[in-house]
């Protein structure tokens, strides 16, 4: 995959495993988030970070919860 000089490669549309898309997958990488614990106990507080959406909220909490219960 070529880039372009100054930009970091695209990171793809996964979350620590989780599908969320690539524009939310990219904003969090970009925040500093590496993984799932990483994350705020409240996802809410990553709407606030262009790219995330309700939907990558939505399905980062149950996979969080789905990880909890193992």
């Amino acid at each position: 995959m070529a880039t372009v000089m100054g930009e970091a490669p695209d990171s793809g549309p996964m979350f620590d495993g989780v599908r969320i898309g690539r524009p939310a997958a990219g904003a969090l990488r970009h925040a500093g988030y590496r993984a799932l614990p990483d994350l705020p106990e409240d996802l809410d507080e990553l709407l606030s970070l262009h790219g995330v959406g309700p939907k990558a909220v939505r399905i980062l909490t149950e996979a969080r919860n789905t990880r909890r219960s193992w």
